[in-house]
């Protein structure tokens, strides 16, 4: 037995290895990103494959960095951060039991998505994106969290558990080929991170032996940047050690013939913790899938990495680096001047140490030329041309505009123009404002599958209701229906604020959201105030709102058999409304039980005659 447990996990331990090097290209190709990122901008992958830094040929060489790759990459985070994940479930049929689960369906995401701070995590996964080209969410189910159900004689705590997801850099994901497009190609799939021996103990209960792990790091360190006579600082990423720790590896294999519900391997250094199926239930039709969300940036054809915009970026910000030193360097030319001295007709040393101040005294050899100043050339306006051409391939290559610039909008330009302008530049992040919805879809329906597969006791769970209120709910894995996930028509969409506005000032304008009446609801005026900016008003109570809750209840309390009377508060007309609405899509959809035919028939008549009819 030990035998064959050591053979596993040398072969684990063999494709892992093998894994890092076909990603080593890729690898350099994510320092380089964030190196370019953070400011540190002269250094290129070297002849031995790995990252290295570019030294100044010169003492007297200019060496800024005039980043624009992070402020562009600042106005795309800042734009898809606009995406807001707001899930609604489409029910699996009309059945009044199939809608009031996908009901129960949405308050499960919109509970998580509040615990889980799940905004934050996207966004974290956005940057990872734009960066490197590809992020990776893990939604797994931790038996560590949710509520404390019972104690075991030690005093330990038993708790019902939850899901529970983690961002994923690049760094931790090796796929069992790069020529696979997506996670769907893939027969496997190796996790792996550095933990430290203790931090191994408590996951798994075994003990380990730490070594030295290479991991990548920041570092602020001097680097050679600046100019003549400044050092200049720029963080950058490096290889570092990390002492007394292992490196976890997890290997996912998708279902196959010899394993139908597949196969998870997770070796911590070099011993075999777990070896069994893949432990979620979170494919479609209840099959075992990897817990992984990949999401990217721009796709590249043939690859399963994405590709980062700073890829693109990076010869044209080298390009413009060295322009703008150039002329740097000329203007120090000019500025100081290059002097011509006669072999032997001053003291060197001193001119050298001390220069040329102002008001100097000059002593040279008689009979030699005196000292002179070189005129240099004239700059040509190449460099000016060339500038400005780098400067609009930034914005062409980037995906973004210089629309905030008024100098660029002519002042003839009509508001239809500028609108088209507009959706032109949003138009650029398509793609990626794509990606990001998928995984959050994707995120949203493995959410349920987990709670499908583990919630089998009931769990108390709460969100903030609209109109300000918490609403509590129970529920089970049971009661899940339906995983098939879809955004809100307000979440589809990265419009503004003041888009927004305008937008519900024209519907109103129109009358699209008045009632016959020619009058706004509560509900729609309160949703009106939400989505101009102003927040839901919690003193509003919309009672047509709670009367139709009031019949939505009564209709599931008299399809469980028990008999409801008519109150006076009720307002009969919405009340006939949703009973009659309640009988056409469920009493009567099937073959019709007569007693529940009955009880709803009385409990209608009772509101009939209430209403004097």
């Amino acid at each position: 037995m030990k035998k064959t447990e050591n053979k596993l996990v040398k072969e684990v331990l063999d494709d892992f290895e093998q894994r890092v090097r076909a990603r080593k290209s890729f690898d350099n190709q994510w320092q380089l990103n964030m190196n370019f990122y953070m400011g540190n901008q002269f250094c290129d992958v070297g002849f031995g494959g790995f990252v290295r830094e570019i030294d100044r040929q010169y003492f007297w060489q200019e060496r800024e960095v005039f980043n624009h790759i992070a402020p562009i990459l600042d106005v795309r985070l800042s734009k898809l951060a606009k995406i807001k994940p707001k899930m609604r479930i489409l029910p699996s049929t009309n059945d009044e039991a199939d809608i009031y689960t996908a009901k129960v369906g949405k308050k499960i995401l919109d509970s998580v998505s509040n615990k889980m701070n799940l905004l934050a995590k996207i966004n974290q996964a956005t940057k990872w994106s734009e960066i490197c080209g590809t992020s990776f969410y893990k939604v797994a189910w931790n038996s560590n969290l949710g509520q404390i159900v019972a104690l075991e004689e030690d005093g330990k705590k038993i708790k019902s558990g939850d899901v529970d997801i983690m961002v994923c850099s690049p760094f931790e994901i090796y796929p069992d080929s790069a020529t696979h497009e997506n996670l769907q190609d893939c027969e496997s799939i190796i996790h792996a991170k550095a933990y430290s021996a203790e931090q191994i103990k408590q996951m798994y209960g075994v003990d380990v032996v730490g070594k030295e792990i290479n991991v990548y790091s920041l570092d602020g360190v001097s680097s050679s940047l600046g100019g003549l006579g400044i050092s200049g600082y720029a963080t950058k990423l490096i290889e570092t050690t990390r002492k007394n720790s292992a490196i976890v590896i997890e290997k996912y294999v998708r279902p196959n013939e010899d394993y139908p519900n597949g196969r998870l391997i997770i070796v911590a250094g070099d011993q075999l913790v777990f070896d069994g199926d893949l432990p979620y239930e979170n494919g479609i039709d209840g099959k075992r899938e990897f817990p992984f969300v990949r999401q990217i940036c721009n796709e590249e054809v043939g690859n399963f990495w994405g590709v980062s915009m700073i890829a693109r970026l990076i010869p044209i910000q080298r390009a413009y680096n060295a322009v703008k030193n150039r002329k740097h360097e000329y203007l120090n030319r000019l500025t100081m001047g290059v002097l011509a001295v006669e072999d032997g007709s001053l003291d060197i040393d001193n001119l050298e140490e001390e220069g040329l101040a102002p008001g100097k005294v000059l002593i040279y050899r008689q009979g030699s030329t005196p000292p002179k100043f070189l005129e240099g050339e004239k700059l040509s306006n190449d460099f000016e041309k060339e500038e400005e051409w780098l400067l609009k391939e930034f914005s062409t290559l980037s995906g973004t505009s210089e629309l905030g610039n008024m100098e660029n909008i002519s002042a003839s330009m009509s508001g239809v123009a500028l609108e088209l302008l507009l959706d032109e530049n949003e138009s650029r992040l398509k793609f990626t404002t794509d990606s990001i919805k998928t995984a959050i879809k994707t995120i949203g329906k493995q959410i349920l599958r987990l709670y499908k597969q583990f919630a089998t006791l009931p769990r108390l769970e709460k969100i903030v209701g609209e109109n300000g209120d918490l609403d509590v709910f129970y529920f089970r894995g049971s009661d899940i229906s339906s995983d098939d996930v879809q955004f809100d028509s307000e979440a589809d969409n990265t419009d503004t604020i003041s888009q927004r506005r305008d937008m519900i000032f024209k519907l109103l304008d129109q009358g699209l959201l008045q009632d016959e009446n020619g009058k706004l609801s509560n509900s729609v005026r309160n949703k009106v105030l939400e989505n101009i900016g102003f927040g839901v008003w919690e003193t509003s109570v919309d009672l047509n709102e709670l009367q139709i809750k009031n019949a939505d209840s009564e209709n599931k309390k008299l399809s469980l058999g028990e008999k409801i009377d008519v109150k006076e508060i009720d307002d009969h007309n919405l009340h006939l409304n949703q009973h009659i609405g309640y009988m056409l899509k469920s009493v009567y959809s099937a073959s019709v039980d007569k007693e529940l035919e009955e009880r709803f028939l009385e409990h209608i008549r009772a509101h009939k005659k209430a209403k004097g009819e």
